[in-house]
């Protein structure tokens, strides 16, 4: 049965003892929140401690205390903070995947631990992380391979003095987690510990697991000029996942009529996927030569990161008896398949040797890094089944019998690359900077069938340029412009009714060029950003006339896959912040017209890719209360335009609109400070479809999550 959710009014009476409480503290230990800090760029975009605001580039820096008060434990939440992000297959209890400016971010190359490249198809803590950093745009300056959208940057918490903090946390309806973050740092010595652990019992059915993080970082001044930091972090998520709904036959269900608590994943035998890792880098930092209008450090940063997950899911696919395999069937059925995947391991090793450092030169400023990034990954499967175990239906009741017969082999990976950067900011005139940089990668990839069968390997090589110029139209406002490139490597699938199997596809050049504006004022600061991406796109065509195949392709009649066209996306990005008194406001929106042009097939050209909403709109606001200090409150409001279910364009899912409500309230006694906070999600528990992913050939729909309820309390001591 499903319990009674956790009652709002009872959160509100405990901020309101606190208020009393902190009333009967003297005046000088009251605290009243104000304005925030200056945000510097994305340390990942490679050009020191700058503001953002005066970077020609366009990225979004997350900080603890907004998921703090978002009620946020992993990044894919963090779609709710900025209209640039969008949910791309966000399956509760599996690794998440992110969009941003309509592209999904390959977890296998988009995403950055302290600036290293890290493999994300595992669970990532929040625990250890001072911040997400997300740098939009193409990523070539940055990333030898990746997708266009952006990299996202997972900054780890680093020694500090005296901290001494500890947090635990309630979500409806039964997740408790408990948190705790020690530190300090002495003339020499820092370090800083981070545990969290978590019970998970959301309000979606059968999927109770639970989660663990334990990390550790220490730094040490060797000598004048000298730091050599050190930090490691281990942890483990076991829960089931959550599949998405689907189409039934021709018809898109009313998300009104599904309830969104329902998992699919939901047999006797269902098992949790399991994600571990375990990760440590070294990093050491030497002051080279230090000067007047002079600095250069060299960085020697290195870094292994091991994941060994157990992949598991009672998994809705198509509807055999309607000869659909992209929907389920018109009745509400669908197939059943056991899969699993276990002992999956990938490993990923980094170092970047690099010198950076400001300096004059022929009487201009410089702010550069030039060194060389070699990487390494190595990913090995054993077998898996996906065996079709019987029909399911939509409401969760069927049940089937298992069959976890081992079926099929995987695909194992290796990759090397080495990768020459060099980038530099110039100031040409006080007015006028220019900011240019290039990566020259080499990559080797191979990968085979487990056991060794269709083996394939290639090597390739490229160079990607970045150049953006910024003029300064006043103190506090500047205009710039940036042209940017990215790269992404693929091979043809190694199946039979392929021509040119197991070869590479030519490198597929991403281009980027944005013209953006900025204002940072006392209590004012806006960005805006207009983007044209074009990233090469491959088709199918018959192998004997070339016409295109659209899916047809057999053994009798092969196909050749090469490219075909482009996805073009093009758009306006704006946020802004205003600050008066006591209420802060900041919003984000973003306007995409996402198309595929230049293709073969004439009936691909002017069509939006799926998942993606042509507009978003993100806005926050929080009000300080003047009659009881310390006390916030806040609210988010998240609307997203409809999105294509299907690529023919043929169905897609409304836009929605949801409402979020929290109260944060600071408390000071004696010099030990609590922090609570309490909140309610989707306050109208609005029903709708929040995504709509087409993944492995196939339609899914996930809700928007029903009303919830969420409290914490954070002491720092």
């Amino acid at each position: 049965m499903h319990r009674k959710p956790f009652p709002f009014p009872f959160a509100l009476t405990l901020l309101a003892l606190a208020a009393h409480a902190q009333a009967q503290q003297p005046e000088s230990q009251r605290i009243t929140i104000t304005g925030s800090a200056t945000v510097l760029a994305p340390s990942v975009a490679g050009f020191g401690d700058l503001p953002l605001s005066r970077t020609p580039l366009s990225a979004t820096v997350i900080d603890q205390r907004q998921l703090q008060d978002a009620g946020i434990a992993s990044f894919a939440d963090i779609t709710r903070l900025d209209a640039g992000f969008t949910d791309a297959y966000n399956a509760p209890g599996y690794w998440n995947q992110v969009a941003v400016r309509g592209f999904t971010l390959d977890n296998r190359f988009n995403y950055r631990r302290d600036g290293l490249p890290i493999n994300a198809e595992t669970a990532v803590g929040a625990a250890n992380k001072q911040r997400f950093e997300v740098l939009k745009g193409t990523s070539g300056l940055q990333a030898g391979t990746s997708a266009p959208g952006g990299l996202l940057n997972l900054v780890v918490k680093r020694p500090r003095t005296d901290v001494r903090d500890a947090s635990l946390a309630w979500t409806d309806e039964g997740t408790l987690e408990a948190t705790a973050d020690l530190g300090d740092r002495g003339a020499v010595l820092g370090w800083r510990v981070n545990a969290s652990a978590a019970r998970l019992d959301p309000q979606t059915r059968a999927s109770r697991g639970e989660r663990w993080l334990a990390a550790a970082a220490f730094d040490a001044r060797l000598g004048p000029g000298t730091l050599a930091e050190a930090e490691v972090e281990v942890s483990r998520q076991s829960q089931p996942s959550t599949p998405g709904f689907s189409l039934l036959g021709p018809r898109l269900p009313d998300a009104k009529d599904i309830d969104p608590r329902i998992n699919l994943n939901n047999q006797p035998w269902s098992l949790p996927v399991v994600m571990a890792a375990r990760t440590g880098s070294l990093r050491l930092t030497q002051a080279v030569f230090e000067g007047a209008d002079h600095q250069i450090d060299f960085v020697a940063h290195g870094m292994r990161q091991r994941l060994i997950s157990d992949d598991r899911i009672a998994f809705p696919f198509g509807c055999a008896a309607e000869g659909a395999f992209d929907r389920y069937c018109s009745d509400g059925s669908f197939d059943f398949y056991d899969f699993r995947s276990d002992g999956e391991r990938r490993t990923s090793d980094a170092l970047d040797l690099s010198l950076k450092g400001h300096g004059v030169a022929a009487g201009l400023k410089h702010q550069f890094r030039a060194g060389v990034l070699l990487t390494r990954f190595r990913a090995r499967f054993g077998g898996q089944a996906f065996n079709f175990v019987g029909p399911g239906t939509i409401d969760g009741r069927a049940v089937v019998a298992p069959d976890p017969t081992l079926f099929d082999g995987n695909t194992d990976r290796d990759e090397r690359s080495t990768e020459w950067h060099v980038q530099d900011a110039v100031t040409v005139l006080p007015q006028l900077s220019a900011w240019a940089g290039l990566r020259h990668t080499r990559l080797e990839r191979e990968s085979a069938l487990t056991g060794g069968a269709q083996a394939t390997r290639y090597r390739q090589a490229f160079t990607t340029p970045w150049l953006a110029l910024a003029h300064a139209l006043t103190e506090r406002s500047q205009l710039y412009v940036s042209a940017g490139q990215g790269i992404e490597s693929e091979v043809v699938p190694n199946r039979s009714h392929y021509t040119n199997r197991g070869q590479p596809l030519p490198a597929l050049k991403s281009r980027q060029v944005e013209l953006g504006f900025k204002r940072a004022g006392e209590t004012f600061e806006g960005r805006a950003a207009l983007f044209d991406i074009r990233r090469p796109a491959t088709n199918d065509f018959h192998a004997d006339d070339g016409a295109p195949a659209a899916g047809d392709c057999t053994d009798l009649d092969p196909c050749v896959r090469r490219t075909d066209g482009i996805a073009r996306h093009q758009g306006v990005e704006a946020e802004a912040e205003w600050r008066a008194g006591a209420l802060a406001l900041r919003g984000s929106a973003m306007l995409l017209r996402a198309r595929r042009e230049g293709s073969a097939d004439a009936a691909l050209n002017g069509l939006k890719p799926t998942n993606v909403p042509a507009r978003s709109l993100k806005l926050q606001a929080a009000y300080n209360v003047h009659a009881v200090p310390g006390l916030a409150w806040i609210g988010f409001v998240t609307y997203e335009g409809e999105r294509m279910v299907l690529p023919d364009n043929r169905v897609a899912t409304p836009g929605w609109t949801r409402i979020d409500l929290a109260a944060r309230y600071a408390q000071t006694l004696g010099a030990k400070t609590l922090v609570w906070r309490a909140g309610v999600d989707n306050v109208a528990d609005r029903r709708a479809w929040q995504e709509a992913p087409y993944q492995f050939g196939h339609a899914y729909l996930y809700p928007l999550q029903p009303r919830t309820w969420r409290l914490a309390v954070h002491a720092s001591l």
